[in-house]
C-alpha cells in the first residue's frame, strides 16, 4: 500500500525530524510503529498523506506519489488524530459523520447508508443524536473511525489511539482496531503504549529519533530489545505477545 524510501525532514535549525526513513506497509496489515515522544511518529503519519512535505526522499501510495497527489491519497487513508477533538466539525455524531461524505457529494441516500454502516461498525448508535462534545475521550475516537470508514477509506492511521484514555476508553478503541482488523482495512497504529495493543499487531517498527532501528514481527523486535528506545518492554507485564492487549 505505501512504499516510503529515503524519507528526510530536516528543518531551518538544521533539526533532522526524520532521517532517511524507509518503509513499507502492506494492505491488511495491522501495523504498530512505536517511538518515544519526539521520535517522529506523528510527522511521519502526515507525511504519508502529503500533510508535510519531506525535505527529500518519497512517498508512494499504490504506486502514486503522495507529494503529487495528497488530496487524492486522503480520500482512501483516514487519519485519526491524537486530539480527537480537532476532527469533530458537526453539531451531533451523525451530522460530523456525514461531513465526508458530503463533501464528496456522493448524494442524500448514499450518504444515509455510509453513515448508517459507520455508526452500527463503531458502536455509536446510542450515540447518533448526541452532541460530539457529551462524548467520552473513547467516544470520540471511535467517531473519528466512523468518519473514516463513511468516507470509504481503506487504511486507518491512529496518531497515540490512547492518549488520556481511562480503562473503558482504551477498551473501546482495542475494539475498534480489532473489528477494523477483521473487517480487511490497513491499520496502523502510533504509539508507545505496546502493552495495549501489541497483541493485534501483525508487525512491530520502532521508530527512534526520526530513524527506523528495528522492524519485524513482534516477538522478533522485542525479542532484539526496544528499551534503549525509550519503550517498555510489555512482556515485563505479560507472558506471551499474544497477551499484550487491554481487551482480555
Amino acid at each position: 500500500m505505501f512504499s516510503v524510501h529515503g524519507l528526510t525532514k530536516r528543518f531551518p535549525d538544521g533539526t533532522e525530524a526524520l532521517s532517511g526513513v524507509d518503509l513499507e506497509i502492506r494492505e491488511k496489515e495491522c501495523l504498530v510503529v512505536a517511538g518515544s515522544n519526539g521520535s517522529g511518529k506523528t510527522l511521519l503519519m502526515r507525511m504519508l498523506v502529503g500533510l508535510a512535505k519531506p525535505s527529500s526522499g518519497t512517498v508512494l501510495y499504490r504506486g502514486m506519489d503522495v507529494a503529487a497527489y495528497g488530496a487524492l491519497v486522503r480520500r482512501s487513508v483516514g487519519l485519526v488524530f491524537q486530539d480527537a477533538d480537532a476532527q469533530v466539525v458537526g453539531e451531533t455524531v451523525e451530522e460530523d459523520i456525514a461531513f465526508g461524505p458530503n463533501n464528496l457529494k456522493l448524494g442524500a441516500r448514499e450518504t444515509a447508508r455510509r453513515v448508517a454502516e459507520a455508526i452500527a461498525a463503531t458502536g455509536l448508535e446510542a450515540k447518533r443524536a448526541a452532541p460530539p462534545r457529551r462524548l467520552s475521550g473513547g467516544e470520540k475516537r471511535r467517531l473519528a473511525v466512523a468518519g473514516v470508514l463513511a468516507m470509504g477509506c481503506g487504511a486507518v492511521i491512529m496518531d497515540e489511539p490512547f492518549a488520556n484514555l481511562d480503562w473503558p476508553g482504551v477498551v473501546q478503541v482495542l475494539a475498534t482496531v480489532r473489528d477494523l482488523k477483521a473487517a480487511g482495512k490497513t491499520v496502523v497504529v502510533l504509539s508507545h503504549e505496546l502493552e495495549k495493543v501489541l497483541a493485534l499487531a501483525d508487525r512491530l517498527v520502532i521508530l527512534d529519533r526520526g530513524r527506523i532501528r528495528d522492524d519485524g514481527t513482534p516477538e522478533a523486535v522485542l525479542g532484539r530489545g526496544v528499551a534503549s528506545y525509550g519503550i517498555r518492554d510489555p512482556r515485563q507485564s505479560y507472558e506471551r505477545v499474544e497477551d499484550c492487549s487491554w481487551l482480555s
